[in-house]
Parts: C-alpha cells; sequence; structure tokens
C-alpha cells in the first residue's frame, strides 16, 4: 500500500525501534511508496512513511532491496555530500564514506551482511540516519 510521505521534523528526528516480524507489512508499504515516488526518490526509511521501525528500503541496480534493523559495522573514505530528501526541504550537508560494510536482517529475519560503495553506500547512510533519527 502506497502510504503518504512524513514531513513533520519532530517524528523524523525520533530514533526507531527494532523491527520485529509482524513489521513485514511495513517492508511492503515501504517499497511500494518508494515505487510510486522512483521519479524523486532512491530511498526510503519506514519513519518517512510514519512508522518508527528500523526498516530501510532502496533502489540498487534495478532492483528493490529491504533491510531490517541495518546497522554500518564498517566505513571508509569519508567525504562530504549535498542531499536532497522527499521528507525534508531543501539540500543539506552531511558526513558519508565511499565504502560500507552493513549487517542487517532480510524480510525472513535471516542475518545478511553485504559491503556497497559509491552511490549505493550513501543512500544507506542516509536511511540509516533516517533510523537513528538525524534529519539529513
Amino acid at each position: 500500500m502506497i502510504r503518504p510521505i512524513m514531513h513533520d521534523e519532530s517524528f523524523l528526528a525520533q530514533a526507531s525501534a527494532d523491527a520485529v516480524r509482524t513489521d513485514v507489512s511495513v517492508a511492503r508499504d515501504l517499497v511500494d511508496t518508494l515505487r510510486a515516488n522512483k521519479n524523486n526518490c532512491v530511498g526510503m526509511a519506514a519513519n518517512m512513511i510514519g512508522v518508527l521501525k528500523r526498516i530501510i528500503a532502496f533502489e540498487d541496480n534495478g532492483k528493490y532491496v529491504v533491510m531490517m534493523n541495518p546497522v554500518i559495522t564498517d566505513k571508509m573514505g569519508e567525504y562530504t555530500a549535498q542531499e536532497g530528501c522527499l521528507s525534508l526541504t531543501g539540500i543539506r550537508t552531511a558526513t558519508r564514506y565511499q565504502k560500507i560494510e552493513v549487517t542487517y536482517q532480510d524480510t525472513m529475519f535471516r542475518m545478511k551482511k553485504a559491503s556497497y560503495e559509491g552511490w549505493t553506500a550513501q543512500i544507506i547512510q542516509h536511511e540509516i540516519d533516517h533510523c537513528n533519527g538525524i534529519l539529513i
């Protein structure tokens, strides 16, 4: 189900709780909403659709990826990025890393570990910031 985009900064500034198995429907809604906004958005966190759970979704080489409870476990190659956000107005400055390693659970709650770099790494960092209540 496509959900409305949250713009309330006081809500977005709250840290999200861990996702649990009953939150899989939120992950589906997140992907549906991301697809509906694909012309303006490449990644979303659950708080962007009004749910304070640690769930992110993003497009990676034409495929939508969902991460439940993602955590960046390693990072390298610090740089400064200028980013926009569907939930927030304007362009904001953020510290990002060229390469990251992430541990997360898939929608079946199996533990996964993956490495990303470049644009996809930047998207994931942006969405994990959302999970942590960091306004980008």
